[in-house]
């Protein structure tokens, strides 16, 4: 082997022993235990209260629970495509299982790969491929960096991703809003035709009590539907929305700023703007 051949070996094994090590923070799907206990504790409660009652009182109602059911489902979904229909329980389901993000974590995990490309130069981001695989979302990203897109088409195509993101949630939300809208209505309409079926068959005490069931229970099963699980699921929604907003604005401002070939130390001022005050980073605080 050539000398020349050597020590271009020697620099290549060198340049890659000085890139620093990366590692990002797992973004593992968990499950969403204060929706899931939320929810199991709100309707415990009744069901205990129930129970504790001293009276015999039977609280289940086939009729009742269909017109509270099936028809909050049948009227909502009067208001709305089936896409978006589709589209919500998908954003449901990931509300019940869905990745954790630490946004200090991430941030401080930006700058480490802002600081690689301002060192190593942007390529070297790809060495990080593995890692990066950790984060999908952040993976193809880089990727458009990596693969030289101008930061201002970047910076376009990110904010209309995320404005498309936020609104397709918005519409999730409203669904489940609208349902708790519409499930206390059903449970009134149920009220009215237990009360017809009782009026029209006075002289029959026999039907009286089933009919009264039903006029009491949909409303009961309405108000249970509405006000415990779909309001605080819509909520819910809400904010989860707002925190992958954060996330996607986070990477995005990283991206755009890496492919700029700015300073890191800008773009820690740039990612403590987005987060709140007790999520902030100093991430050159052991400089010199």
């Amino acid at each position: 082997m050539s000398d020349s051949a050597a020590q271009n070996i020697g620099s290549d094994q060198q340049a890659a022993a000085s890139v620093p090590v990366l590692k990002l923070h797992s973004t593992n799907r968990r499950i969403d235990l204060a929706t899931i206990l939320g929810a199991i504790f709100a309707v415990g409660l009744i069901i205990a209260a129930i129970a504790m009652g001293q009276s015999d009182a039977n609280f289940f109602n086939v009729p009742a629970l269909m017109i509270v059911l099936f028809g909050t489902m049948a009227a909502t979904a009067i208001s709305y495509t089936g896409a978006e229909l589709a589209r919500a329980g998908h954003v449901i389901a990931n509300t019940i299982f869905r990745p954790v993000y630490n946004p200090s974590k991430l941030a401080e995990n930006l700058l480490d790969i802002a600081v690689v490309a301002r060192k190593h130069g942007i390529l070297a981001i790809s060495q990080y491929d593995n890692e990066l695989k950790k984060n999908p979302e952040l993976r193809r990203i880089l990727q458009m960096v990596i693969d030289g897109y101008q930061p201002d088409d970047i910076e376009k195509m990110l904010t209309l991703e995320i404005a498309a993101m936020i609104e397709r949630h918005k519409r999730s939300a409203s669904i489940t809003r609208r349902a708790s809208e519409v499930a206390p209505a059903m449970g009134l309409i149920g009220t009215l035709v237990g009360l017809v079926q009782m009026l029209a068959d006075l002289e029959n005490p026999e039907t009286i009590g089933p009919a009264m069931a039903v006029a009491l229970l949909t409303t009961f099963y309405g108000a249970i539907l509405g006000t415990v699980i779909m309001a605080p699921l819509s909520v819910k929604l809400e904010k989860n929305s707002h925190d992958d907003a954060l996330i996607r604005t986070l990477i995005a401002t990283a991206a755009v700023s890496i492919a700029r070939q700015e300073n890191p130390r800008r773009l820690e001022m740039l990612l403590n703007s987005e987060l709140s005050p007790t999520e902030q980073i100093d991430y050159f605080k052991d400089a010199v």
